[in-house]
């Protein structure tokens, strides 16, 4: 897994491998900050939101929940749904850190987020050297700046009455977009024909299950399903 040059290995590499993605945060966070306020949070509420479930799909959907007085149960398992991506994407990335300690796996694994498991899956396919360190960096970068882009969307969020007048609610969906096209390039570039399967695969199977089942778990099977088909299909 060595490179010519001497990879990722300091906190700081993973602070500044995780540059490019801080706007994604900072923008998604101030979104929600505002569309917390006006799901009736206080800012106390909003900032502890983000900082303990630290999802940000999982939270915005959590504030439509609150807003149409759902279950707390219906809450809890439609978050759960939402973040369980989250278990895959740490069974994915542990086995980098085998010779890790216990209590390191778990910092690792517990803020993990898209845009961190987006850098670590192209820095990991590029076959580049990296250390656990370096994943810190990376993961508590994202941790911080989405607490403080939080905090700063919940102060302003009392002056703008209808935040999805602005497309507030469409912050997540643009982020995930961005992440998709900028590992789908890296992957087209590697295999053309795998990368095409997976993205079939995954459309036309997200499609047919979200006619059956609820679209949390409509993703969450067409993931899988991608991830078969991709490990199926040789170039």
């Amino acid at each position: 897994m060595e490179s010519a040059d001497k990879g990722y290995v300091t906190f700081m590499d993973g602070v500044r491998s995780c540059l490019p993605t801080v706007l994604g945060y900072l923008g998604t966070g101030f979104a929600f900050g505002i569309v917390g306020i006006n799901a009736h949070l206080n800012i106390f509420e909003v900032t502890l939101m983000s900082l303990i479930i630290y999802g940000g799909s999982s939270q915005f959907v959590l504030c439509g929940l609150l807003l149409t007085n759902a279950s707390i149960p219906g809450m809890i398992f439609t978050v759960f749904l939402v973040n369980l991506r989250h278990l895959l994407m740490s069974m994915t990335a542990s086995p980098y850190f085998r010779n890790e300690s216990l209590l390191q796996n778990i910092s690792l694994g517990s803020i993990l987020t898209d845009e961190s498991f987006a850098v670590f899956s192209t820095t990991a396919a590029q076959e580049k050297h990296f250390t656990a360190q370096w994943m810190q960096g990376l993961n508590w970068t994202g941790y911080v700046t989405w607490f403080v882009s939080t905090l700063l969307g919940a102060l302003v969020g009392n002056l703008i009455p209808d935040p999805n007048k602005f497309g507030f609610d469409f912050a997540i969906t643009a982020m995930f977009v961005g992440l998709f096209i900028f590992q789908f390039q890296w992957e087209l570039s590697k295999s053309t024909r795998k990368a095409i399967v997976v993205v079939i695969t995954v459309a036309i199977s997200l499609y047919l299950l979200m006619i059956v089942v609820s679209s949390a778990l409509a993703v969450i099977i067409a993931a899988l399903l991608g991830c078969v088909a991709g490990g199926l299909v040789h170039d």
